[in-house]
């Protein structure tokens, strides 16, 4: 059975690239969310095996909602997207726990390793 995927980004082009890149490589993305409070919603509806959460987004950023998703499941694998220069926020998504984090403009085998790494 392919991995069930949440991909969380506030613009839909970033969710439409992240999306592709996981079913050409068999994910199965079983929903979208556009913030972290969506995100959450999704979550507990879904249930997926990971999430694809970017950092930087309105209403609920993705760190709020990284916690939010581990006080639902501390066992929730969560990867972070973040665009170049957001250190001191990955360093923070680490420590909320997140599993890894990709950079922003995605390379499709940057984003498949680190989820086939952190679903192993």
């Amino acid at each position: 059975m392919a991995h069930r995927i949440l991909v969380v980004d506030d613009a839909a082009f970033m969710r439409m690239m992240i999306k592709d890149i996981l079913t050409k490589n068999g994910y199965e993305v079983v929903a979208e969310a556009a913030d972290g409070a969506q995100a959450i919603e999704k979550y507990k509806e879904f249930s997926p095996d990971l999430v694809t959460m970017d950092i930087t987004m309105p209403e609920m950023d993705g760190i709020s909602s990284l916690k939010e998703i581990k006080k639902l499941n501390p066992n929730a694998k969560v990867i972070m997207c973040s665009a170049m220069g957001q250190q001191a926020m990955v360093i923070d998504a680490i420590q909320a726990g997140a599993k890894d984090f990709i950079v922003k403009p995605f390379q499709a085998d940057r984003v498949v390793e680190a989820i086939s790494k952190t679903l192993a």
